[in-house]
């Protein structure tokens, strides 16, 4: 008997479709959905909140390893399907700010950043029944998964993606600031020493421009029957 992808891994650049397509393929396979990404972001928000020195490598770095980063899967009508816990507080909003999303490749190129991460990342995808997204789980994380996909798409379809989520929170955004972020955001992550967003050898890549939503997650749950 053919069984389905146990362990499925997702990787992209930013606003490539990453989340909205890993989620609804976790909730067609009924598998558990997790955006690696949430984590990275937590630890941004919080060194931002603390006002501790982005530049400060090992102080960032302890950070990571001391806070306890909890994502449960939501049953409101929340944007990304979870909600995202730092200590026990609810953080799922304050990650999304545009400060955030402005700093975090500088917390995420950090190696003890990644490796405090990352561990537990690989522990929970090990278990399998998973759909994990991010920009080095089919590279770093989870290299025997299942499937492995790599979603891309232009920067320009990427930052107006951004921009119109991002105006629901904010309207005073303007689509050049995230367009300008998103390119230095790309650099930073494919250029870091430490796991640089690249497709793994063995992912199949897929270019969401002109896409929809539906034409991406109907070509994954086809890919996933039969991996």
């Amino acid at each position: 008997m053919h069984t389905s992808a146990n362990i499925i891994a997702i990787d992209g650049p930013a606003a490539s479709g990453k989340s909205t397509i890993g989620r609804s393929l976790a909730e067609h396979m009924g598998y558990l959905y997790l955006d690696t990404g949430v984590m990275y972001r937590a630890v941004t928000y919080v060194v931002l909140q603390r006002q501790i020195p982005l530049e400060d490598q090992d102080a960032v770095t302890d950070l990571a390893y001391q806070l306890q980063i909890d994502i449960q899967q939501s049953e409101r009508d929340d944007l990304n399907g979870y909600r995202v816990y730092v200590d026990g507080k609810d953080v799922t909003q304050e990650i999304r700010q545009p400060e955030v999303d402005a700093h975090v490749s500088v917390v995420s190129a950090y190696p003890g950043v990644r490796q405090a991460l990352s561990l537990k990342q690989r522990r929970i995808g090990l278990k399998g029944k998973i759909v994990m997204v991010g920009r080095d789980i089919g590279t770093v994380i989870l290299p025997e998964a299942d499937l492995k996909v790599f979603l891309d798409a232009s920067v320009e379809e990427r930052a107006r993606r951004r921009y119109l989520e991002a105006q629901t929170r904010d309207a005073s955004i303007l689509l050049d600031q995230i367009f300008e972020s998103m390119v230095e955001r790309d650099r930073i992550d494919s250029t870091r020493d430490i796991a640089p967003l690249k497709p793994a050898e063995d992912a199949i890549i897929i270019d969401t421009d002109g896409l929809s939503v539906e034409q991406v997650l109907n070509r994954l749950i086809e890919l996933a029957s039969k991996s």
